[in-house]
Order: structure tokens, then sequence, then C-alpha cells
């Protein structure tokens, strides 16, 4: 592993550019990313997948691969990914730094604490919190109501028993809970703000709550904006780090996508564009939820404009997708695949819809029959989809230079013309309708008493024109995580709606998605020695 400075000198930063973690990790300067706005962009290629199963796809470990893939080939690449959560490190999905001869390093650093930037925004969100209880405690001027308080603590661990909590003080007392850290506000508004004055604007336009006559009360007005500012004052500085290949390797933030939006930060990937001329990231989870709140959120905020669409499959999740049993997942199996394989049919409908080139990667196994594959690239074509492999896991770049020259040819040969799935003038009802029905595949959309509330509360106060983040489980298309392959004739049921005023979008929950997961029987934390 090279010293960071070695790595920043890579991209044409000085020392006095970065600000050291020890030897192996820095978070980059402000002035830095200043210096870089008038350079030209390099191009844009979004790595998603098909949805995920307990095998894991290697979404991460290919964008990873692939962006040292293109170095191997002597192009310049960056790869820019989301932090880990510690709730899947300890979890039963684990780390976030790719796998194999694929990963990132420090490893147990990002996997960890690694720069303080999710304790930071716990902190703020936290505060938060405290403040309001501190304001009804102290007079209550702003006359919050305690059944109407829609902001809840946070913290960056799976624990089921926190997610509904009673507060019962002398003169505070409400039903609450908590959410994991990377379902905030908070979060997202930190990987959507341009800069900290826009970060500043967005974190006082939070709706905390609704006083008693009905009407919203937002975090500006509690006079506590200047305090989280301070918990917050590093959080806009993306962390740099090396692939097990030294090549730079941008890490910043990160929402899960099957709650929030799923995309690193805005400032991360911006400057991964001015800093290579190929520029990997990754979307969390399926094309249904990461890929899709890439392109019709954070794009649309961040004015970006993908160059390319990779869909990440392997031979044993799409087995899956078609019922095989798990103890015979490894075996050859033609039938459980021909069954399985729609689902990748539907992931690739799916990024079609935003005319993006789009192509799929086979991150292929030592296990795999190349029977198998062959179908896989057969299936692919009938989209006019190419496709590739890649042996990144096994082989590191060695193992993706067909991949790499692939995107380099599609790059040079295809053109993008990005466009959202929808407009912003739609009703909220209708967005949501809209991705439930092209991009799930649902054939109606049932709105609950609490969703059809809070959606009259969205459009009263000036909210109907944001775009919408669905919470959803990310195992299945349907809003029942045992469905597999690419179910239809099936009703997504919107159980709530939530107002992201400060983020900008609108957050509908779908069915019994949690926003504070729980350990696992079999958790990673037995791991740990």
């Amino acid at each position: 592993m090279k010293n960071i400075l070695d790595i920043g000198k890579k991209l044409g930063m000085t020392d006095e550019d970065l600000e050291c973690y020890g030897r192996n990790k820095a978070k980059i300067s402000q002035e830095y990313i200043e210096k870089t706005k008038d350079k030209k962009n390099g191009k844009l290629i979004l790595m998603t997948s098909i949805n995920p199963t307990p095998f894991g796809e290697g979404k991460t470990t290919q964008s990873i691969g692939l962006a040292m893939g293109l170095n191997r080939i002597g192009k310049n690449g960056i790869v820019v990914l989301r932090e880990p959560s510690l709730g899947p490190v300890f979890g039963i999905k684990g780390g976030a730094i790719g796998g194999g001869m694929a990963t990132i390093e420090p490893q147990e650093d990002i996997n960890l604490h690694f720069t303080g930037d999710f304790h930071a925004i716990t902190s703020a969100n936290n505060l938060l919190c405290a403040v309001i209880d501190n304001h009804i405690f102290s007079g209550n001027k702003l006359n919050i109501d305690q059944d109407r308080i829609v902001i809840k603590r946070v913290l960056d661990m799976n624990d089921r028993s926190l997610r509904d909590i009673n507060i019962n003080g002398k003169k505070v007392a409400y039903n609450t809970g908590f959410e994991i850290t990377v379902a905030s506000e908070i979060m997202a508004i930190c990987c959507l703000a341009r800069d900290m004055e826009n970060l500043r604007e967005m974190l006082g336009n939070i709706l905390v709550a609704y006083n008693l006559d009905g009407k919203p009360v937002y975090a500006k007005e509690l006079e506590v904006v200047g305090a989280m500012m301070a918990l917050l004052k590093d959080i806009l500085k993306p962390n740099l780090v090396q692939t097990v290949e030294e090549t730079p390797c941008i890490v910043h933030l990160g929402p899960f996508a099957n709650i929030a939006h799923g995309c690193n930060s805005i400032v991360a990937t911006k400057l991964g564009l001015k800093l290579a001329d190929y520029c990997v990231v990754e979307a969390g989870f399926g094309s249904d939820l990461g890929a899709e709140k890439f392109m019709d959120i954070k794009c649309r905020k961040a004015e970006l404009k993908p160059d390319l669409s990779i869909i990440v499959a392997t031979v044993k999740a799409l087995k899956y997708n078609g019922y095989m049993p798990i103890e015979e997942i490894k075996q050859k199996n033609m039938d459980y695949l021909e069954k399985g394989i729609v689902n990748l049919g539907k992931h690739i409908e799916n990024m079609k819809k935003y005319s993006v080139p789009v192509m799929v990667c086979i991150n292929k196994f030592d296990t795999d029959d190349e029977e198998e594959i062959q179908y896989i690239k057969n299936y692919a074509l009938k989209y006019d989809v190419p496709v590739e492999i890649s042996e990144a896991f096994e082989k590191g770049s060695e193992g993706t230079v067909d991949f790499a020259n692939k995107v380099v040819e599609m790059l040079e040969n295809c053109k993008s013309n990005y466009t959202p799935l929808y407009n912003l003038d739609l009703t909220i009802e209708e967005k949501i309708e809209k991705i439930c029905k092209e991009i799930y595949g649902a054939a109606s959309v049932e709105f609950l008493d609490d969703a059809k509330e809070n959606i009259k509360n969205a459009v009263e106060y000036g909210y109907s024109d944001l775009p919408v983040c669905i919470a959803k489980t990310p195992a299945s298309l349907t809003d029942d995580a045992k469905i597999l392959g690419k179910p239809s004739d099936f009703t997504i049921k919107i159980r709530d709606i939530k107002i992201n005023s400060g983020a900008g979008f609108i957050v509908a929950y779908a069915g019994n998605i949690m926003t504070l997961p729980g350990l696992g029987k079999n958790s990673r934390y037995k791991d740990f020695r």
C-alpha cells in the first residue's frame, strides 16, 4: 500500500491539498476541489446490478475491478464509491470494500470508523432531536405538537430493539424511534449538497415537526443549524484511498438504496469526473432501487449525464431467481437459469428507459459452467446489449482487460441521451405509480391512509414538485422479499410518505420496509477476532 500522498500526486495533488488521517487515507481539501472546477469532465460510468441475493452480486468488486482494468489498458480511470455503514459490516451483508483481488485499502479502516463522516452525521442529527425536546421542555414557543414530530434519532448500527421507543418525561412525552444513520435525511442532504453554503440552507429546511395548528416547523426555527454545521465542518471533503493495485479511489458518504437514495455524494462524483477520463460510480442494490434513484434524483439535482450503465449479474444469482435451492446453487442447472434469467431481462429494460447505453457484466466464478455463461450472453444479446465476463475477484485487473476494452469501445461508439423517467410536474401519486409500474413491473399501486394524508400535507405546503424516493425491499421487484424473478400482476402498497424538504425529495415507504435493520442470526460480528 502506497502512502496516500503518493496516490494524491498521481492525480496532480500537492501535500497541501490533502488532510491526512495517518499514512493511508486522507480528506481532499475544498480548496483543491475549487481548483478543479474548470477542468473537462471525463466519462461517467454507472455500475448497477440485478436484484441482490444471499451470495452477493459483486457490484463494488466490479466497480473497483473496472477502474483497475481501465488503468491496466493505459486509460486514466478512477472509482468513486459509498462509505460502508457499521450496520451491515456487523450484520449479514458485511463490508463494502470489494472482494478478492479487487478491493480498496485500508480495508478495516474504511469498513469501520474511517474518517468519522458517519459519526458527524449521527451527532448532527441527534443534536437536532435533542434541541426539539429541549425547546418543548423550555416553554415550546413554536407550539410543536409532540404527536407530530417527524424526525427520529439515529445510530449507525443494526438494532431492532430501538425501532420503537417511548420518551416519557415530565414535559416531553411522545412515541418515536431510531433509524439507521444512512437512512437519515441529513445523510441525504450531505450527499446532495453542492457546497457548505448550500448545506447550511438544506439543513435549515428540514421539516422536523408540525405545530398545534398543523403548520410545518423547520430546523432553522430552532436556531440549531450553526451548531450542526460545526459538527459537519469537514463533511463535504471527499476521502481519498487506493485499490490493491494503487488505483486512486474516492469513498464518500452514501445512504442505503433500499430506504434512501443510495449514492455517494455529488461533490465526490463531480470531483471524480474532473480527475480522470473515466469515472466509475456505483448505486446501491439493483437497478430498481439505486440506479433508478441515481438517474431520477441524483443526476437531476447534480445535472449529471451518465455515459454508460453496466448491469452486474452472476450465474448463481440468476439461478436463485429461478427458485433453485441454495444448497444446490453451485451445480449446473439450465432449467433454473432459464426461469431466473428473466430478472436480468427486467433490469436491462429498466436501464434502457433512461436512454443511456447499457451493457451486462457477468461476474464469473470458478463454479460457473461455460454453457451457463453462454446462455446469459445469448439472452442479453436478444436485447441488443453487449456482454463481457469479468474475473476481477480472482485475477484483479488482469481479469478485467476484455471488460475494460469493451467499456472504452462502447463509450467511443455509443451516444448517451440521458432522460429521467418522469417529469417533476406530475402529481406525487403519478410519480410513484410511474416508478412502480415501469421499473418494478407492478400492475397497480395502493395508497394506504397514512400515505394519503401525508401526500395532502406535501401538496398543501408546496412539495408536490419534488422527485420521489421509494423505500422497499431490495430482494424483489415487488414489496415482498420472497417473490423472485420477474413477477407480474402484483400491487405495491405505499403505507406512508415522508417529506424530506431539506434533501429535496419525497420518501414513499412500500410494504413492511424498516428504516432500522436488525442483526441476523448469523451476522458478521462473529467473524471479528
